[in-house]
């Protein structure tokens, strides 16, 4: 299985690398870390996660409230979004609309 990053993700795990660094040096670099590592796992387990705000399958991050939301695509796993599990669901199902991909 081949794992894409879409922008949008790229730019999640950007803004969640800052929010942790600015809790303590270096922990936004285990944050990091931490979700690629969570990402890599898709090679092997893309496909299995719950179906979750339409046909997002959410991936739950091991060390950290993340969740990565992907959809399955020929032989590819598309990240569309990396969002913390701490905001509402609400929001997280609009921020999700925002990322639908175009056709």
């Amino acid at each position: 299985m081949k794992i894409s990053i879409l922008p949008s993700a790229s730019r999640d795990l950007i803004e969640g690398y800052y929010f942790y660094e600015k809790q303590a040096e270096g922990l936004g670099s285990y944050f990091i870390d931490s979700l690629y590592s969570d990402i890599d796992s898709l090679m092997i387990s893309a496909g299995v996660h719950t179906l979750c705000f339409g046909s997002y399958l959410r991936l739950l991050s091991r060390r950290f409230p993340f969740a990565v939301y992907y959809r399955l695509e020929d032989d590819i796993a598309k990240i569309h979004a990396v969002l913390d599990c701490r905001r509402k669901p609400a929001w997280v199902r609009k921020r999700l609309a925002i990322v639908r991909p175009q056709r």
